[in-house]
C-alpha cells in the first residue's frame, strides 16, 4: 500500500482552505457592495444574508463595520485602478487618455457615491492619502506627457497640476452630494476644467443631465 506524504496532503489542504476563506470574503464584499449601496445603514447581519454565509463569517473576515468598509474602499480603489492603467499605457493623445482616467472615476463615484463616501469616512487618517497615491502618479505621467508633446502647458509643474485636478475632482463629488448639480453637470464641469487648467485644445461639450 503506497505511503501517503503527510505533509503534501497538508499543504494541498492549507491551500483549498486558503482559496475558500478568499472566495468567502469576495463574496461578503461583493455583498457589502450590494447592500449598503442600497441601504447605507444595513446591518452585518444583512450583508452575511447577502452574501449567503453566517454573521460570524462575515466578522471572522471583518472585526468591525469600518474594517468592512475599508474593505469595500479597497474594492473599488482596485476597479478604478485597473481601469486607470489602461490609459496610463493606451497610445495617442495625453488630453484623451487623462479624460478618459477622470471619466472611469467618475462612472464609479457617480453609481456609488453614497458608499464611497461613507467607505471613504470611514478611512483611518492617512488612508485616504495611500489610496490616492497611485492615482496621483498614474496622473502626473499622464500631465507630463502632455507637456512634453506639446498639448499641455509646461508653466506650471506637474505636480501642482496634478494637486489643481485631484481637488477639482472632489469639489465636483461634493457638488452632487450637496445637490447642487447633477452628475452629468457636475461630470461636464469637470471635463471642461481640466481642459482649461491644463491649457489643452476645447472639447465638444457633453450631454448633461
Amino acid at each position: 500500500m503506497p505511503m501517503i506524504k503527510l505533509d503534501k496532503v497538508s499543504e494541498k489542504t492549507t491551500r483549498r482552505r486558503r482559496s475558500d476563506a478568499e472566495q468567502s470574503e469576495r463574496a461578503v464584499v461583493a455583498a457589502a457592495v450590494r447592500v449598503l449601496g442600497e441601504r447605507p445603514g444595513a446591518s452585518m447581519r444583512d450583508v452575511a444574508e447577502e452574501a449567503g454565509v453566517s454573521r460570524q463569517t462575515v466578522y471572522a473576515h471583518f472585526p468591525s463595520r469600518e474594517a468592512l468598509l475599508a474593505a469595500v474602499l479597497d474594492h473599488f480603489t482596485a476597479q478604478v485602478l485597473d481601469e486607470a492603467r489602461e490609459f496610463d499605457t493606451a497610445e495617442g493623445s495625453a488630453r484623451d487618455a487623462l479624460l478618459g482616467f477622470l471619466d472611469g472615476g467618475w462612472d464609479l463615484f457617480a453609481r456609488h457615491s453614497g458608499l464611497v463616501r461613507a467607505a471613504a469616512a470611514a478611512a483611518s487618517p492617512g488612508r485616504e492619502d495611500d489610496l490616492h497615491a497611485p492615482f496621483r502618479e498614474i496622473l502626473e505621467r499622464l500631465v507630463r506627457r502632455g507637456q512634453e508633446n506639446g498639448e499641455f502647458d509646461s508653466a506650471l509643474s506637474a505636480e501642482w497640476l496634478v494637486a489643481a485636478l485631484v481637488a477639482l475632482a472632489h469639489a465636483a463629488g461634493e457638488e452632487v452630494h450637496a445637490g447642487r448639480s447633477g452628475p452629468g453637470t457636475a461630470v461636464a464641469a469637470l471635463r471642461e476644467s481640466a481642459v482649461r487648467l491644463l491649457g489643452a485644445q476645447a472639447e465638444e461639450p457633453r450631454s448633461r443631465q
